[in-house]
């Protein structure tokens, strides 16, 4: 017997579908950094236009055809839902693939997903934003969202770690952001030749460098997992508590939903409960190698 209250057929048929791609088409490409490269995309249909609503730290999957599938971080400015902006490194076949798109191709995406960065909690407090690399990417929305309602925070520091000058992500904008002195932009480099006049050094070092209230501050961390552990216990050795540091992880995911399993991490799924969490969710995972 059909329940009295059943959905019709016709009108199941027409729900979402979280795992069906809907169509962009690429408008810009730009090579950030060698390897590197930044896609802006648009919707193509109505549906599609849903996708460009998304918090800063969420993430889409993006498929290319042929190829595959992978998750990508947002790097554009949430006030802008016209169009998605991802940076992307080629490392493996689908995000090589992604980075030799020319425009006018088309890609799939699904999302956005996942949880956010607390830009909202750091309102009326200092921010703290720490990059490793690639890390800069996913922290751009928060920077966007944070500058635009400047008056809503109080100190605005981004620390920055880089391999080599050249590997500098968003140069010309570090400089603007610094110029206008709306945040204080701190960047170091692994290693560098004479022409670099700039810090050598590991972020760490930056930290410590760094003037701040350790109980008015909220730090969100983005980059490689070892960066991220180090630079949190050193905002800790400051007096910060693990309760206002934040970090974006990175697990290879594959549905995006929670119902693989491929992005689980102790009792957290990447996809679902983050990528964002407070380090004191997840500092005694970190302490375990398998995980």
């Amino acid at each position: 017997m059909i329940a009295e209250h059943a959905i019709p057929s016709h009108e199941a048929a027409q729900a979402p579908d979280p795992m069906g791609p809907q169509p962009f088409r690429v408008i810009k490409v730009k090579e950030e950094i060698a390897g590197c490269t930044t896609l802006t995309v648009e919707p193509e249909n109505d549906e599609a236009k849903k996708l460009c609503f998304f918090q800063p730290g969420q993430f889409h999957m993006i498929y290319v055809f042929g190829q595959g599938e992978i998750p990508i971080s947002i790097s554009g400015d949430p006030s802008h839902p016209q169009q998605l902006v991802f940076t992307i490194m080629g490392v493996g076949t689908v995000s090589r693939a992604l980075t030799k798109l020319k425009a006018g191709d088309m890609v799939g995406l699904r999302g956005p997903f996942g949880n956010t960065w607390p830009v909202e909690k750091g309102a009326g407090k200092d921010v703290m934003l720490i990059a490793g690399g690639l890390g800069l990417a996913p922290l751009r929305p928060t920077i966007y969202s944070i500058l635009a309602r400047r008056e809503l925070y109080s100190r605005v520091m981004l620390l920055y770690g880089s391999r080599r000058p050249e590997n500098i992500l968003f140069q010309e904008q570090l400089d603007l952001w610094n110029k206008r002195m709306e945040m204080n932009v701190g960047i170091t480099v692994d290693s560098a030749d004479k022409k670099w006049d700039g810090n050598v050094g590991v972020v760490t070092e930056l930290i410590n460098d760094t003037s701040f209230s350790p109980t008015r501050t909220i730090a969100m961390i983005c980059g490689p997992e070892v960066m991220m552990r180090f630079s949190a216990h050193a905002l800790m050795d400051r007096g910060m508590s693990p309760k206002n540091i934040y970090v974006s992880m990175e697990r290879n995911m594959k549905c995006a939903v929670g119902q693989c399993g491929r992005c689980q991490y102790g009792q957290y799924f990447m996809c679902k409960d983050g990528p964002v969490f407070s380090f004191e969710q997840v500092e005694q995972l970190y302490k375990v190698r398998e995980v």
